[in-house]
């Protein structure tokens, strides 16, 4: 094992049958290894600093019916809210205030925001804080909204591509949703010239090895940005809700392959990595991740954006989360930094995609 791990080290690749190896059978003193080198390539990159995102969850309304989501239009017992545009700009100014340089707006698939109210929030929140990233997390869109969002000055979009294996993809979703679909908006997001992420769970239901061993292959070829991954965490309220939850191990696991696959790329260790195990986010740290997401949203609507069950932070004001989380990076030798964090493959300057 450990001669495979050196060759992902050496090659940034292996073939699909030795990632399957390697999923599989990795032992506990050799994901000791992989872990400490995956980190050593962050550390190379990046240094040891951790980068923070201000995450602004404005809707949990959301038109579309996933299996495994709480949000889903179905859940006719989540408690649906919507922020004003007053609420998204006070969200920021806390966060800018916190030291925040990146936002990430994120919601369900909420037809209320048009693509001019969405447009004006943008353009509002670029003109206030030019220094400032500007993150999109809102699902599937024509191209024309994407290209008119990134005109009015959004830098980043995270669209999860949730599975690389069509199959599997059908067994997540209703049929009024499309894999084919899904690609498309991820290509179609990175030619406008996003920094582009997707992401996956691990261990969502009916997840087989050779699905994940696809979810690395097509990160590798589409060379996004950002991945986000982390477990699977079932909710009460939805057709998935007797699953059993996804695995921190091979979370771990996979976010040090990811890392060691796609060297330059922005990794977050997940408040799912958090809420499965309360030192998940430290520990996805160690692995080679290199992003936390703090929440900036109020706290009257935290607990209602319940995409799993028992998320963690619901309950703390934005200055809390960002002390917290400064001490918990703190305690394995690292920093949060004030910093936008682009990712180093993208030109430093005025250009808007940056």
């Amino acid at each position: 094992m450990r001669e495979l791990i050196e060759k992902l080290v050496k090659t940034s690749d292996l073939t699909d049958s030795e990632l399957k190896l390697l999923i599989d059978n990795i032992s506990d003193e050799d994901l000791d290894y992989l872990n400490k080198l995956a980190r050593k390539k962050a550390n190379e990159i990046y240094g040891k600093q951790i980068f923070v995102r201000g995450l602004i969850e404005f809707t949990n309304y959301c038109k579309n019916n996933c299996y495994y989501c709480g949000i889903r239009a179905a859940n006719k017992n989540a408690e649906r809210y919507r922020l004003s545009k007053e609420q998204i700009y006070e969200c920021c100014e806390q966060g800018y205030k916190l030291g925040f340089r990146t936002f990430v707006l994120q919601g369900g698939e909420d037809v209320f925001y048009s693509d001019d109210l969405l447009c004006e929030i943008v353009k509002t929140i670029r003109e206030k804080y030019p220094d400032c990233a500007i993150t999109l997390s809102i699902g599937e869109r024509d191209e024309e909204s994407y290209k008119r969002l990134f005109e009015a000055g959004a830098n980043r979009y995270l669209l999860r591509h949730e599975t690389a294996d069509k199959h599997h993809y059908q067994k997540l979703h209703p049929e009024n949703m499309s894999f084919d679909n899904r690609i498309k908006c991820l290509e179609t997001l990175k030619k406008i010239g996003y920094q582009t992420g997707c992401g996956f769970m691990v261990g969502s239901p009916y997840q087989t090895t050779d699905c994940l061993v696809k979810d690395l292959r097509f990160i590798k070829n589409f060379q996004p940005a950002m991945v986000g991954i982390g477990p699977y965490l079932s909710h009460k309220d939805t057709p998935f809700c007797d699953f059993e939850n996804g695995s921190v191990r091979k979370t771990l696991i996979l976010l040090s392959i990811i890392r060691l696959m796609n060297p330059s790329v922005l990794l977050p260790a997940t408040t799912a990595l958090g809420t499965a195990k309360s030192d998940g986010r430290e520990k996805g740290i160690l692995a080679g991740a290199n992003v936390v997401m703090p929440n900036l949203s109020p706290v009257s609507v935290r607990k209602k954006y319940s995409l799993y069950d028992n998320k963690i932070c619901t309950g703390e004001e934005s200055a809390q989360c960002r002390v917290c989380l400064s001490n918990r990076m703190k305690s394995i030798g690292y920093e949060i930094v004030t910093s936008r964090g682009d990712n180093i493959n993208f030109i430093k300057g005025d250009n808007k995609n940056v």
